[in-house]
C-alpha cells in the first residue's frame, strides 16, 4: 500500500525519496520550502498520509475521567465572522495562521473551561520548526512555545491537557538523536521533554500520533519507527519520565506495522486499542488490542478491496458496549476510504464508503468521534463541493451529511480530528488554505 511505501522513506529519513514519492501521487504541496533535515513541506495530498489525532470518547470503559472531562470541557462562543449553509449548520473561522506564529496544523485541538483552545503547529514560528499555541475566546493566538530542533521539531499530532492545566505531546523529529520527543508544557509555558527517542531496537523512533494518560499520569502512544523490526512501537512513560517499550511491531498475520495519524484508546480494565496501516493477514492494516500483561492481539485484519477499507489512519473510538469505530483512507467501493465498525465479538460492518463529490467526502485522515445519541462526526481531506474536503455527520442510522465544504478561503485538507463541546459544537483545524496557504482554526454549530 502507499502507506507502506511512505513508511519505508520515512523509515529510512530520506527527505528527498519522500519528496519524491509524494509527487509521484499527489498535486498539491505546501507553500512552505523543504526544511533542512525536515519534511516540513509535505502536504495532503491524493494517495498520501500527512497526519492525524485524539477525540471525545463516549465510553464508560474508554479514557479515565480526567482525560475524559477534558475533551467535554464547556466552550464559550467566538465573536468572529461566520458563513451559514442551507442547512443552518454555522460555520465559523477562530483564526487563519500566518506563518511566523505558526503555520499548517495537523493535530485536533483541545479546550479547557474558558473557552481557550490549544493544538501545535507542524511549521512556522521562531525557527520554523513548528509551535504550541492558544486561542482565546476572542480570537487572539498566543505563542506558548517555540520548537528550535535540538528540543524537539515537527510537531504532528496535537496535545494532551491534564487537570493542572499541563499540555503534553510529541515531536517527529528533533531532540539529541533527532529522532523525536516527548514533551511537557507546564501551566506557566516552562517546557521539560520527558523522553528522547533513540531509535533502533530498543526504542521506538517518529511518533506520529499523541498521546494518552491514565489516573496515575502515565502516559501512552506509539512510534512509526523503531523497535525490534524498526515497524514501530507502542509506549508507556511514566509520571516521573521513565520509558518502557510496551510492544515493538513485527508485521505478518498475526501483528501490525508502522502505525501513523492515531492515539490509543485505553478501556477501564487498561487495556490498549490501536490500528495500523500496515501488517496483518493481507498487509492492509489491524485493529489490534495489547493487554496489561503485553499480549498483542489483532482484532480484525483490513482486507482492501471494495467491500472493506484498507489503511486505516486516525484514533478509534469504543462505545459503552466495547464496539470500536474508526476509518481507513483507502479502498472501499470507490477506494476512497470507509467508515469502519468493529463488534466486541470481532465481526466488522463498513457503515459508509466515501465516493467524493460535492455530497461526500474522500480520504479520511482522523476518524470519528461519537456523541451520546450514536452520530458520528468527522472530517476528509478531500471531496465536498470545492475538494478542498469535509465536515460529516454519519447520524445513527447510517445516512451521511456534509455539514461543511471547506473552499479554501476558510481552510483546505483538514487532517486532525475532531472534538465535541457539551452544547455540541464541533472545532477542528484545517491543515492548509487561507492566506499563504497556512492552514486555519475553526468552529461548526450543527
Amino acid at each position: 500500500p502507499a502507506g507502506r511505501e511512505l513508511a519505508l522513506v520515512l523509515r529510512r529519513r530520506s527527505v528527498s525519496g519522500l519528496k519524491a514519492l509524494t509527487e509521484a501521487h499527489l498535486g498539491r504541496k505546501s507553500p512552505l520550502t523543504s526544511l533542512a533535515g525536515e519534511i516540513g513541506w509535505l502536504a495532503p495530498t491524493r494517495g498520501e498520509p500527512v497526519t492525524n489525532l485524539p477525540q471525545r470518547i463516549t465510553s464508560k470503559a474508554g479514557l479515565g475521567a480526567a482525560s475524559i472531562a477534558l475533551l467535554f470541557a464547556a466552550v464559550l462562543g467566538f465573536a468572529i465572522a461566520s458563513t451559514q449553509s442551507a442547512n443552518a449548520q454555522t460555520f465559523t473561522v477562530l483564526y487563519k495562521f500566518n506563518g511566523s506564529a505558526g503555520a499548517n496544523p495537523y493535530g485536533n485541538v483541545v479546550l479547557d473551561g474558558s473557552g481557550n483552545i490549544y493544538s501545535t503547529t507542524a511549521n512556522g514560528g521562531s525557527f520554523n520548526k513548528g509551535v504550541v499555541f492558544k486561542l482565546d475566546s476572542a480570537g487572539t493566538e498566543t505563542v506558548l512555545h517555540n520548537f528550535n530542533g535540538t528540543r524537539g521539531s515537527l510537531p504532528l499530532a496535537g496535545l494532551l491537557r491534564n487537570t493542572d492545566g499541563a499540555l503534553f505531546g510529541t515531536t517527529w523529529s528533533g531532540g539529541s538523536s533527532g529522532e523525536g520527543v516527548v514533551f511537557k508544557l507546564s501551566k506557566s509555558g516552562g517546557e521539560t521533554i520527558l523522553h528522547t527517542f533513540a531509535g533502533g531496537t530498543t526504542d521506538g523512533a517518529s511518533p506520529w500520533g499523541g498521546l494518552i494518560q491514565d489516573s496515575d499520569g502515565n502516559s501512552y502512544g506509539t512510534t512509526n519507527a523503531g523497535g525490534t523490526s524498526n515497524w514501530g512501537t507502542v509506549f508507556k512513560i511514566s509520571k516521573s519520565g521513565v520509558e518502557t517499550v510496551l510492544h515493538s511491531f513485527n508485521g505478518g498475520q498475526s501483528d501490525g506495522e508502522f502505525p501513523y495519524y492515531t492515539n490509543l484508546v485505553r478501556d477501564s480494565e487498561g487495556n490498549l486499542y490501536g490500528i495500523t496501516s500496515a501488517g496483518g493477514g493481507d498487509n492492509r492494516g489491524v485493529v489490534y488490542k495489547l493487554n496489561k500483561s503485553g499480549k498483542l492481539t489483532v482484532l480484525h485484519s483490513f482486507l482492501g478491496g471494495t467491500n472493506d477499507g484498507c489503511t486505516p489512519y486516525g484514533t478509534p473510538v469504543m462505545d459503552a458496549d466495547g464496539n470500536l469505530y474508526g476509518t481507513t483512507y483507502k479502498c472501499g467501493s470507490a477506494n476512497e476510504g470507509v467508515i469502519w465498525k468493529l463488534a466486541k465479538n470481532g465481526k466488522e460492518t463498513v457503515l459508509h464508503n466515501f465516493t467524493d463529490g460535492s455530497s461526500d467526502g474522500a480520504y479520511p485522515y482522523a476518524g470519528v468521534i461519537m456523541d451520546a445519541k450514536g452520530n458520528f462526526y468527522g472530517d476528509t481531506a478531500y471531496g465536498g463541493s470545492s475538494n478542498d474536503g469535509t465536515v460529516f455527520e454519519l447520524n445513527n442510522k447510517g445516512k451521511l451529511k456534509v455539514l461543511h465544504s471547506f473552499d479554501g478561503t476558510d481552510g483546505a485538507s483538514p487532517i486532525g480530528g475532531l472534538i465535541q463541546d457539551s452544547k455540541g459544537n464541533l472545532y477542528g483545524t484545517a491543515y492548509a488554505g487561507s492566506a499563504g496557504n497556512y492552514g486555519t482554526v475553526w468552529k461548526l454549530t450543527p
